[in-house]
Parts: C-alpha cells; structure tokens; sequence
C-alpha cells in the first residue's frame, strides 16, 4: 500500500514557477514508476510527466521544455518543477505511483491533488 501526498500548489501569474511535491509512504517508493497528472474543469485527466524507477522521464508536448520530474528516493518524494506557467497550465494536479515499467493511464495509487491556477 503506497500513500500520496502533494503539496506546493497555488496561485501564481504567468510567467511564474512552482514546485509541486509528492511525499509517499512505504518503503517500496523506489520500485513505482511515478507519474504527475493534471485535470482541468471540463477536461479530461492527462498525464503530464512521468518518471521510472530508473530516472528515464518523459512529457506532454504541451509541457515540454518548462516542466521537470524528479525523484529522490531516499525521502521518498516526487516533484514537479513548473516553469513559464500558462494560464492554460490550471488544473488540480495528481501525484501517481504504478507498479508498471512506466506509468500508465490506470496507475495503482493517487493522491488526493493539489489545485495550481495561473492567472493572466
């Protein structure tokens, strides 16, 4: 059993960064492809950024060259550096492990999320 927990959202203008962070609990946070997924009113839930187990990372073309995902598996924490934030970038932001290779569509654990609104 894995819990999530993330943190860091909030208001910010364009232009602006955040740092999202995910604290997980267990002792297996090591082994989980780790995901950062986003839904926005209206919309449907889309995946953001991923990381594996080994540290291959990969992104939405939206995100690309303004995001990054990290984790550091000795405080069992993922996170999600913002940059360049859009007001298009609002959406509550989910914190998801999978016990897959990569993260998928299904993983088996989320967080609660946390609500990032840019303003223009």
């Amino acid at each position: 059993q894995v819990q999530l927990v993330e943190s860091g959202g909030g208001l910010v203008q364009a232009g602006g960064s955040l740092r999202l962070s995910c604290a997980a609990s267990g002792r297996t946070f090591s082994t989980y492809a780790m995901g950062w997924f986003r839904q926005a009113p209206g919309k449907e839930r889309e995946l953001v950024a991923a990381i594996t187990s080994g540290g291959s990372t990969n992104y939405a073309d939206s995100v690309k060259g303004r995001f990054t995902i990290s984790r550091d598996n000795a405080k069992n924490t993922l996170y999600l550096q913002m940059n360049r934030l859009k007001p298009e970038d609002t959406a509550v932001y989910y914190c998801a492990a999978d016990r897959s290779f990569i993260v998928t569509m299904t993983p088996d654990y989320w967080g609660q999320g946390t609500q990032v609104t840019v303003s223009s």
